[in-house]
């Protein structure tokens, strides 16, 4: 992801124009917060942003505070999150997607 991008994906969150109340919450409320998340096409690099720059409050790319730190213990190697999940996406993306060489074999 070039420079550009990594300050734009902002502009393409599905919260963008979600009060910003409604996802800095407590308790109950957060789960009503993280479904803002739900098919959000920027939700990797909102979390990606908030485990890189260590942000304590709010509802990031799905998850709460604690959900974040829990990661952040459970991963303390980690030096960017960004390439770490930008990594794992393409990897999912790349599985997921049909091998057409193999289509081929089938239909040829």
């Amino acid at each position: 992801m070039n420079g550009e991008a990594q300050e734009n994906w902002g502009k393409r969150a599905g919260c963008r124009t979600a009060d910003p109340d409604e996802l800095f919450v407590d308790g109950a409320a957060q789960n009503r917060a993280k479904a803002l998340c739900t098919g959000c096409p920027v939700r990797t690099e909102c979390l990606a942003y908030a485990l890189d720059h260590r942000i304590e409050h709010g509802i990031w790319g799905g998850m709460t505070e604690r959900e974040r730190r829990a990661l952040l213990r459970r991963r303390p190697l980690v030096t960017s999150w960004r390439r770490l999940l930008e990594a794992a996406r393409s990897e999912h993306q790349r599985l997921a997607s049909p091998d057409e060489g193999r289509a081929w074999d089938v239909a040829g």
